[in-house]
């Protein structure tokens, strides 16, 4: 009986300690850092398909939007950041809350489905956003952009998804190299940073955007190849993104892997391992 006791105690003891575990990595997941695993181009050559990082959630403070999602899809799972701290929706504030700097590259929430996603803060509240034949306009100036040779990558399938690059000289063949002009872009406020450019497409040529009190406007660094606030809500892209609904910060990229799988060892990139962003 008394190694019977013994027993129960020990499997006792160890779901407490699972417990009480996951309660803590609930706790800094939610209150510290997230992770992020970048799973599209749209901020190439900054982040590739594959990076992983984590978010500073102390950088604008905390909003409904701290609270963590959990989909998966295979099990029916699909649990809501809205639905752990929905009663904190609604207001656009946040607790602790401070604001972000043009060029922060972000993780927010989506405005409408609630998906996150990462871009390159570009628009704060009430500025003008403008792009002309391909150059970013804030405020009707033009931002200062350098030239910067290109950048090349193989036409192959990338990340879990396999998802194939677009090409600035495509159509290329599987394994050839795909390329885009790369060009160096300096906000106002002296962040610089690359851009890709693939082809003159209708996100090129954009009307002015008046960023509303309270949201602000994002964009992808590979600008012909990112879903964002130049495109409306309705046409799947971002529109303007409220103060609440951002994440947190990414300052760092932590581990980089080429393949469909993170354990795939010869598809790392090592020398992206804790890469700082700009």
């Amino acid at each position: 009986m008394a190694a019977e006791g013994k027993h129960k105690n020990a499997i006792i003891e160890t779901i407490k300690t699972v417990v009480i575990a996951l309660l803590f990595a609930g706790i800094f997941r939610t209150v510290f850092f997230q992770p992020f695993w970048i799973p599209s181009g749209s901020m190439k050559d900054t982040l590739l398909i594959g990076d992983f990082l984590f978010v500073n959630k102390m950088a604008y403070g905390y909003s409904y939007a701290s609270c963590p999602s959990l989909r998966i899809a295979r099990l029916g799972i699909n649990i809501d950041a809205s639905d752990i701290c929905g009663f904190m929706d609604g207001d656009n504030t946040r607790l602790m809350g401070s604001e972000p700097e043009r060029g922060d590259i972000i993780v927010f929430r989506h405005p409408v489905h609630g998906t996150d996603y990462i871009k390159r803060l570009i628009g704060l509240p009430g500025d003008k956003i403008q792009m002309k034949d391909g150059v970013l306009y804030i405020n009707e100036a033009a931002v200062k952009l350098e030239e910067d040779g290109i950048f090349t990558e193989t036409y192959a399938p990338q990340g879990p998804v396999q998802n194939r690059p677009s090409c600035e000289n495509g159509p290329v063949g599987n394994g050839a190299k795909c390329e885009k002009s790369r060009s160096i872009e300096t906000l106002p406020n002296g962040v610089r940073h690359d851009i890709l450019n693939i082809r003159d497409q209708s996100s090129d040529h954009t009307g002015v955007f008046t960023v509303p009190m309270g949201h602000y406007f994002f964009i992808g660094d590979n600008r012909d190849n990112s879903l964002d606030s130049r495109f409306p809500q309705a046409a799947g892209g971002v529109g303007f993104v409220p103060f609440e609904n951002l994440i947190g910060r990414a300052d760092r990229v932590m581990f980089s892997s080429a393949g469909r799988r993170m354990m795939y060892f010869w598809t790392w990139r090592p020398d992206r391992f804790f890469k700082a962003l700009d």
